[in-house]
């Protein structure tokens, strides 16, 4: 594993950095120079403004989707920077020798690769892609070991528990509590609820995100993912992992001890900050603005309302099964998200048709390995796509 020299600023792999979270990561490049710097970006999308990511930090590699996507883009970036494509780019960029850390922020199944390229070379990875840890938590935890790497969340609930967590024994330690803001849907009417529409669904009251995870906040599918997650970061059992509504989105998560304690850890929703948190081995100041309790208002919390929130269910479901189930609730969920923003199927359809691709799932290997899980991948879309059309 790379290791930067004393007063040498870290490398880092930034994949998905066209992304809400990539842009939001180099914005943290930006602000501490000397401590981070640029060696390798990917992305398939916005080749626009990978170009202008690529002029200002002049990365040493470039990894893109497509050779056709490589051949446009390698005479737009600087002399010094190499472009490739595909999965040979991918894992070049994830485990590269110079790179000291990778930020993962490529959405749904295409993170599992990538992600296992940096574990089994041994990498430091900053993981804000979680459907990497629910479709192959098992795969990615075996490799890390295996290989001496380390995994670091980049999702702020679990960059939470993370911090929250240091220095602590498990035997303290009662429940992880998750906290969700309910989404853009949290106050619609239950009897308008199913017909909601992706307009509406994608004005999230508190954070800025992307299509997709704005949907799955709306859905609270984004928790029940987050639930897999965390029992792959932390080792707990999924009975001592809950989820609160928490509208204010203030505090991320929150830790029960033995004793009845209770930590929480409070910040403004920033995404900035456990982006740096990721990336900085020490303490540094953020862009992000200081919360100001005085003006904070009330914090306020509830039980998330089964009816509204049908989906979280399917987390504990798909976690308690293993196997291949998680990977198939993610597929199953980014393709009917995907029709639904697409005005294909109706916000309500989103659930009964995710539930039904668990019922139906094919794939009943206990420990399956990596071909298996992007067979079931694949099945679970194929079934949405059909039980639509």
């Amino acid at each position: 594993m790379a290791t930067s020299a004393p007063g040498q600023p870290r490398n880092l792999a930034i994949l998905g950095s066209t992304g809400s979270i990539g842009q939001q990561a180099l914005e943290v490049v930006r602000l501490h120079p000397q401590q981070l710097r640029v060696y390798a970006l990917g992305a398939s999308r916005s080749l626009r403004l990978l170009t202008e990511q690529c002029r200002e930090f002049s990365p040493a590699l470039v990894a893109v989707s497509s050779e056709e996507s490589a051949r446009e883009l390698q005479p737009l970036v600087p002399p010094c920077t190499r472009v490739m494509w595909g999965e040979e780019g991918l894992r070049a960029a994830a485990s590269a020798p110079e790179v000291d850390a990778v930020l993962l922020a490529i959405t749904g199944f295409a993170a599992v690769a990538p992600a296992l390229y940096a574990a089994q070379a041994g990498k430091y990875l900053a993981l804000a892609s979680k459907e990497a840890l629910v479709a192959a938590g098992h795969l990615l935890r075996r490799a890390l070991a295996e290989c001496g790497g380390r995994i670091v969340p980049v999702d702020s609930e679990h960059s939470a528990l993370y911090q929250l967590l240091q220095g602590r024994s498990r035997s303290e330690v009662r429940a992880l509590v998750l906290t969700a803001s309910g989404g853009a849907l949290r106050d619609l009417p239950l009897p308008q609820l199913h017909q909601a529409t992706p307009e509406q669904a994608l004005c999230h009251p508190t954070w800025h995100m992307g299509p997709k995870i704005t949907i799955d906040s709306a859905t609270l599918m984004n928790k029940a993912l987050e639930v897999i997650e965390a029992r792959w970061l932390f080792g707990f059992d999924l009975s001592q992992i809950r989820v609160v509504i928490h509208p204010q989105s203030i505090i991320h998560s929150l830790v029960e001890l033995v004793d009845g304690s209770c930590l929480a850890h409070l910040g403004a929703p920033d995404m900035r900050i456990p982006i740096q948190y990721a990336l900085l081995p020490e303490r540094a100041p953020s862009a992000a603005a200081a919360l100001d309790l005085s003006q904070m208002g009330a914090l306020t919390f509830q039980e998330p309302d089964p009816e509204r929130y049908p989906c979280l269910q399917l987390g504990y479901r798909a976690g308690q099964v293993g196997g291949s189930a998680p990977a198939v609730l993610n597929a199953a969920n980014e393709q009917a998200v995907s029709l639904f923003l697409d005005h294909g199927l109706s916000f309500g359809r989103i659930y009964e048709l995710v539930a039904g691709a668990l019922d139906a799932n094919p794939y009943s290997e206990s420990d399956p390995d990596l071909e298996t899980l992007t067979r079931a991948d694949a099945w679970a879309r194929q079934f949405i796509r059909e039980a639509v059309h």
